[in-house]
């Protein structure tokens, strides 16, 4: 049987579904606090649901009963510097837990979800490729190291044996993705957004995710890494398109590092007063005014598919949020 941890989770869930297009059944682990997506509702009788914190290494060892692949989903994702400390913790011991697991029970297969966020930077424009790798502790954010961290666990795990896989999946994008998640893009878009900053990144439908998974699971592909991305586009390009999308005019505006760095500072300030989370943190502001560019071309020379282009994953997403 098959393991999807993080299952509830926006990729968890697109995974789940395309799993059962050929699988009889695949057991999932969920907080006992997480509700099951309603696009799952109709596989619950191919669902096998157990209740588990993947911290809890007396919960996962019911759920590997059995079990001759695990997928990877569950994380915990924040650009909140306040959150850096419980987020490295959370998805690095979640993943020796998992990794552990794998090795004590034979699993066949770890397919792990990391992120461009764990790959290095690029020099002179150059494409990030999978073989850049990093040493900044120092200026990246929680999130990158956490999963930096992550992907060391299963290495470490690789190195005793395990066959494992790491997909490194850039922005994804899809109908469905949460109103904390990518959907807030296209949410601060849509209530007239006035300014566009300078960065730019890749971006991948949560479909391709899925489907590059699935087929790295059933190869005989082992210890490699992979950049899951469709298109890299600028964030101006990306804003310009939702507003076509949405039918409304594109912000005319760039709000530079130097008005970031404003905001973020006074949102913190505002946040000590309130007790709240800051709308804009520093790492959020570093991230909007950082341009990468990602290749893909790893993936695409094994799996002979075209990537879902991002302008159609865009005009799906805004008529989903228009109904």
């Amino acid at each position: 049987m098959l393991l999807v941890t993080g299952a509830t989770g926006f990729l968890g869930a697109q995974l789940v579904i395309q799993l059962l297009q050929t699988e009889n059944k695949v057991r999932c682990i969920k907080r006992s606090t997480s509700s099951i997506p309603q696009k799952l509702n109709a596989l619950n009788h191919k669902i096998e649901w157990l209740n588990a914190d993947c911290l809890d290494i007396c919960d996962l060892e019911t759920a590997f009963i059995g079990i001759t692949k695990v997928y990877h989903c569950a994380a915990m994702v924040s650009l909140n510097a306040a959150n850096k400390a419980k987020m490295v913790r959370n998805n690095v011991e979640s993943t020796a837990n998992i990794v552990d697991l794998c090795l004590a029970n034979g699993v066949q297969k770890l397919i792990h979800v990391s992120s461009i966020a764990a790959l290095g930077k690029s020099k002179n424009g150059e494409l990030i490729t999978e073989n850049h790798y990093w040493d900044a502790f120092d200026i990246n954010n929680g999130y990158a190291i956490s999963k930096y961290l992550s992907e060391m666990e299963v290495w470490r795990g690789i190195e005793e044996g395990l066959n494992a896989v790491i997909v490194n999946p850039s922005v994804i994008l899809g109908v469905d993705a949460r109103p904390q998640g990518t959907q807030s893009i296209f949410n601060t878009v849509k209530y007239k957004l006035k300014f566009y900053t300078a960065g730019g990144s890749g971006f991948v439908n949560v479909y391709d995710v899925a489907r590059c998974m699935i087929f790295l699971g059933n190869s005989q592909i082992t210890a490699q890494r992979y950049i899951i991305s469709a298109q890299n586009y600028s964030y101006k390009q990306l804003v310009q398109e939702i507003s076509s999308a949405f039918g409304i005019s594109a912000p005319t505006k760039l709000a530079t590092p130097f008005t970031l760095g404003i905001a973020w500072r006074l949102g913190k300030i505002k946040s000590w007063f309130t007790n709240g989370e800051a709308k804009i943190t520093k790492d959020m502001a570093t991230f909007a005014s950082t341009l990468e560019a990602y290749d893909n071309q790893k993936i695409k020379k094994i799996i002979d598919f075209d990537f879902i282009p991002i302008n159609q994953t865009i005009i799906e997403v805004a008529k989903s949020l228009t109904k």
